[in-house]
């Protein structure tokens, strides 16, 4: 007789067996070879029932019973505002995933659509961030953990360069510049967007998409947004390069920065006649130098 799994299970099991090699072990790798967890952290994940911050949730708590490495988690939603189907979602989701969320009560959504009609998504991301920051902190937390993931990686990346004029990635893990003592990490950082995707369908999930009122007609879905403009580009663009994203990816890990025109670090702006006239300097100094011959 077969044995019955409840849907906990069977998502755990697929995400041990089945999508062992997307899932589990890009996310293992990300965590290791990034350092996002150390021994003692409490790490607050931040879930905001979309697909890709319930699989972090989900992962990380599978992380953490097997893990030689002692830390504590706290499953933390914030509703901004969510309307109360949307928050009935979060809440049977995460009672299917077997995560105990805790959720706490906010008026972003409201906040960020009075203060900038025209750009409410990115004032309502940054006033979430620090929310989340603030609560954390107060939990006794060290660490938030986010569900970006490496397809946000590469496409933030393309969209710095095509419409913001820089060269600028996102990075696995950051220190807080306003809450000291406090890191943001991302272990999702090298699991691929279609993977979780698969997995979700796999598994017969529903997740939210976009639940703000401002833009209810992203929950049918992508919205038609410069971030889907960088899918669509990078759809088109794999067909003739199936390594196109794996070699973007490399790239921002292998930067020659003195082939670079300008570039900034810690807010100092270089620019390559600074260097230049550096390089002067230097080669003259070592023509100075005396030869030795043996």
């Amino acid at each position: 007789m077969s044995r019955t799994f409840t849907p906990c299970q069977t998502a755990e099991r697929s995400i041990q067996k089945k999508y062992r090699r997307e899932l589990w072990g890009p996310f293992v790798a990300a965590c290791k070879r990034y350092e996002l967890i150390q021994s003692g952290d409490r790490i607050a994940v931040c879930i905001s029932g979309g697909k890709d911050s319930m699989l972090l949730a989900k992962l990380m708590q599978m992380l953490r019973r097997i893990s030689d490495v002692p830390f504590e988690l706290h499953f933390l939603v914030m509703d901004p505002g969510y309307a109360p189907a949307n928050r009935q979602r979060i809440q049977d989701n995460a009672a299917l995933l077997g995560i105990p969320i805790e959720i706490l009560e906010s008026n972003i959504f409201a906040v960020s659509e009075r203060m900038d009609e025209r750009k409410p998504c990115y004032l309502c991301a940054k006033m979430r961030r620090g929310w989340l920051y603030h609560h954390a902190q107060a939990m006794g937390c060290n660490k938030i953990a986010l569900g970006h993931h490496f397809s946000d990686v590469i496409e933030t990346t393309l969209m710095g360069m095509l419409y913001g004029g820089q060269i600028q990635a996102m990075r696995p893990k950051l220190h807080s510049n306003h809450f000291p003592g406090m890191e943001l990490i991302r272990p999702l950082y090298c699991v691929h967007e279609e993977d979780i995707i698969s997995w979700k369908r796999y598994n017969h999930l529903e997740f939210l998409q976009c639940a703000c009122s401002f833009t209810e007609h992203c929950a049918s879905g992508e919205s038609d947004s410069k971030r889907a403009e960088m899918k669509q580009l990078i759809r088109t663009l794999k067909a003739g390069c199936p390594q196109l994203e794996k070699n973007i990816f490399n790239a921002i890990h292998d930067v020659n920065v003195d082939t670079l025109v300008g570039f900034s670090y810690h807010g100092t702006e270089k620019n390559f006649l600074s260097m230049f006239a550096e390089e002067a300097v230097r080669q003259e100094q070592e023509r100075a130098q005396p030869v030795a011959f043996l």
